[in-house]
């Protein structure tokens, strides 16, 4: 007779059961948070594993809704038939490939088409024979952000797909960003920093609740902090490096702030275990490295040099990522610690090979 520690199933076991209307969404996440922490067995949270693709055929099914949708829109006519077009055939696809496949990078790509699809169609009908997008025009960023947060929430109810809140809160962003601009334009234009650092800050905040509340990582709500945390980190880095970079050339003190930038934001990113502050800080990285080894003397060889640095930082990062954040943690107070994933004592990784496997997020 089977007994019952006879059974092991993993994730795409438990997404063929929510597929199949056997259990719903938030039973399966709670159901694998709670296996694998009663296995005390969780996934290492350091990994910040993402649910992208669960296989070739993933990409093999994006790459024919690429072309099938490219070439939809260039039969519809580029405007608003081509992107109501496009919008009603992601959807449709989304049935398939979404719903009942439950197809990673598919479903990422589909609900990206759909939104900005849906977007562009609202801007083409509220501001009929434009060429261009005006964000500093009232009706342009209103109806794209709108219709980019009506979309995304219809998008969500039906098919849960992570990235979905990262859409929505990016329609939050372009109808601040229009609603700002609609008082004062020179604000926007002379002092970013000023409006979209707050707006980064504001995403980044709703990443964190996400992760506050999966700090194992283990359920959908770590994928939806990801995609948020991808939208906050270009949104406070480019607002305050950007008018850094309106000289020429770089001042000896501009690129030591760069430099003291990305040292301050590897700080957050090894508390916080998340890397994309640190993606969209590179280039300035690499930049202020150039100009730095400029005025040491290398020369034309600079910028070689320069990218070999930031190459090198990535790689040391990667590699003592864990001990990195061990330290880190470690001059924290207690009461942020209890906020963030924990640290993957030295040892577990290897005690846990061999072990049960566990149960990665969707």
């Amino acid at each position: 007779m089977t007994q019952p520690s006879d059974f092991t199933f993993g994730r795409a076991e438990l997404e063929a059961a929510v597929a199949k209307g056997v259990i719903d969404r938030s039973a399966a996440d709670s159901l694998a948070e709670f296996l694998i922490q009663n296995r005390n067995a969780a996934s290492d949270p350091d990994e910040e594993r993402l649910r992208l693709i669960t296989g070739f055929n993933d990409i093999f099914v994006t790459i024919g809704i690429a072309l099938f949708l490219g070439a939809l829109y260039y039969l519809l006519g580029y405007g608003q038939q081509g992107s109501l077009g496009v919008a009603a055939a992601s959807w449709g696809l989304a049935e398939i490939f979404t719903r009942r496949k439950r197809m990673a990078l598919p479903s990422i790509v589909l609900l990206v088409t759909f939104v900005l699809s849906c977007a562009v169609s609202s801007w083409h009908f509220l501001v009929p024979g434009t060429e261009t997008a005006n964000f500093f025009d009232g009706k342009h960023g209103l109806a794209i952000g709108v219709a980019a947060v009506a979309a995304s929430t219809l998008h969500w109810f039906r098919f849960h797909v992570p990235i979905t809140i990262a859409a929505f809160a990016a329609g939050l962003v372009a109808i601040a960003t229009t609603l700002i601009a609609s008082v004062s334009e020179n604000l926007i234009l002379n002092y970013p920093v000023a409006v979209f650092t707050p707006l980064g800050i504001a995403v980044f905040l709703a990443a964190m609740k996400f992760d506050m509340s999966d700090r194992n990582r283990v359920t959908q709500r770590t994928d939806i902090a990801f995609w948020l945390h991808l939208l906050a980190a270009p949104l406070i880095v480019h607002s305050i490096v950007h008018p850094l970079m309106s000289e020429d050339a770089l001042s000896t003190g501009t690129a030591i702030a760069i430099l003291s930038l990305f040292a301050v934001l590897s700080f957050v990113a090894l508390a916080i275990d998340r890397r994309a502050l640190l993606v969209s800080s590179l280039l300035y990285l690499g930049y202020a490295n150039s100009q730095i080894l400029t005025w040491s003397g290398v020369g034309s060889g600079s910028l070689g040099f320069s990218i070999l640095i930031v190459g090198g930082t990535v790689l040391v990062l990667s590699v003592a990522w864990q001990p990195l954040r061990r330290l880190v943690l470690s001059i924290l107070p207690q009461s942020i610690r209890n906020l963030v994933p924990p640290a993957a004592a030295p040892t577990n990784r290897h005690s846990r090979e061999g072990g049960n496997p566990t149960l990665p997020a969707t």
